[in-house]
């Protein structure tokens, strides 16, 4: 036996046990992430009242719609955030905490509230972690495992894309060129061409998607190897602190002192102080050429103006800004990435179940064929 038989046949095993023994967690993980896809739309079929919006003006003073809200919250939550929309149409979004024990994942229990942008008129309230496509979401990054499914989602990840390598290189033919391992009868078995051909087709998306996916899971780990700043901990002390429950200054105060500063901008979201050692207004400005938006503090105490996240200020100086998160959060979720894209993560998602499963059904063919063999008559 040859060296490169001996290694084709250690892929083959590394590639077969990837697919049987973890089949069972790899299905459910990129099932989800192809229907996460189509996050927003399926989100605009389930509860089309949310979108109803009678035009596509925010016209109104952000207090106007913090108003609402709070009022449409009652006592079951408190104002946390405003969200403007940032597409002609789109609802503005209004979230609130609602207090008593935390939810999913540790985070903190929310409400939110869509509300009509030209009138302030509340359209709908509701819990959305408990909704469908927040479903999906915790069972596509944690597997719904508490504490360490983040972790296991990334270990698969990196099982995926050893699985894909693998496929590759037992797709490669051994004997002719590579177009020869384009054809469709490379095998005698209808399951065996679709196998190879399909694995091919989504082999380097999925390697993709599974490298994204993995950076995502391990953020730390991911920030250091690019030399980028590093995330604040899960169990940061103020992470997830309560709102004030008395302002020093009002909403609409705070969003002028912000405005002040970058008087050309647009408010794009306010997000209401929390307790803690110095309480801030942070409001997200939307600034002209820039694609995301520039956070300012008003600190709540004494209304003095600070840069924040995407702002020039001191908090800036700790390491450079980092591009490299979001990008790999756009590739892996396919947003504002074009249909094109949308659709590869689409069947790319679905793909890993037939491989899954093709590849199961031939090892159990095969390991019939030679038992058959070794009993048949002398």
């Amino acid at each position: 036996m040859t060296l490169l038989t001996r290694l084709r046949r250690l892929w083959l095993d590394v590639h077969l046990w990837i697919g049987a023994g973890l089949l069972i967690a790899l299905i459910p993980l990129s099932v989800t992430g192809s229907l996460l896809v189509w996050h927003d739309p399926i989100d605009r079929t389930l509860y089309a009242h949310r979108y109803a919006t009678s035009g596509p003006s925010a016209s109104r003073p952000v207090d106007d719609y913090a108003r609402a809200a709070q009022a449409a919250f009652g006592d079951r939550a408190r104002l946390t955030q405003v969200r403007l929309p940032q597409n002609a149409g789109d609802p503005v979004v209004a979230v609130g905490r609602i207090p008593g024990d935390p939810g999913p994942g540790g985070r903190p229990r929310t409400l939110n509230a869509w509300i009509d942008p030209p009138t302030a008129r509340v359209l709908d309230t509701a819990e959305v972690a408990r909704e469908p496509t927040m479903i999906l979401h915790r069972v596509h990054g944690s597997l719904m495992i508490p504490e360490v499914g983040r972790k296991v989602v990334g270990w698969l990840g990196w099982a995926m894309f050893v699985s894909c390598a693998t496929g590759l290189w037992l797709w490669w033919p051994r004997h002719g060129g590579f177009l020869k391992g384009l054809r469709w009868n490379r095998g005698a078995s209808t399951l065996f061409n679709l196998h190879h051909l399909v694995g091919f087709w989504v082999c380097i998306p999925l390697a993709v998607l599974s490298l994204t996916g993995v950076y995502i899971s391990f953020p730390q780990t991911s920030r250091a190897v690019f030399g980028l700043p590093q995330p604040p901990p899960r169990n940061a002390p103020g992470r997830f602190a309560p709102p004030l429950e008395t302002t020093n200054l009002t909403l609409a105060q705070a969003v002028a002192a912000a405005q002040a500063k970058a008087p050309d901008a647009s408010v794009a979201e306010v997000n209401v102080p929390t307790k803690g050692k110095e309480s801030a207004w942070r409001v997200g400005l939307k600034v002209p050429g820039q694609e995301r938006p520039k956070t300012i503090q008003v600190v709540d105490a004494t209304g003095e103006v600070k840069a924040g996240r995407g702002g020039s200020g001191p908090e800036r100086a700790a390491g450079p800004p980092d591009e490299i998160s979001p990008l790999m959060r756009k590739v892996h979720d396919g947003n504002d990435m074009g249909i094109v894209w949308q659709s590869v993560i689409f069947v790319s998602g679905l793909a890993p179940a037939l491989l899954g499963v093709s590849g199961v059904v031939m090892w159990l063919r095969r390991r019939a064929r030679k038992r058959a063999i070794q009993h048949g008559p002398a």
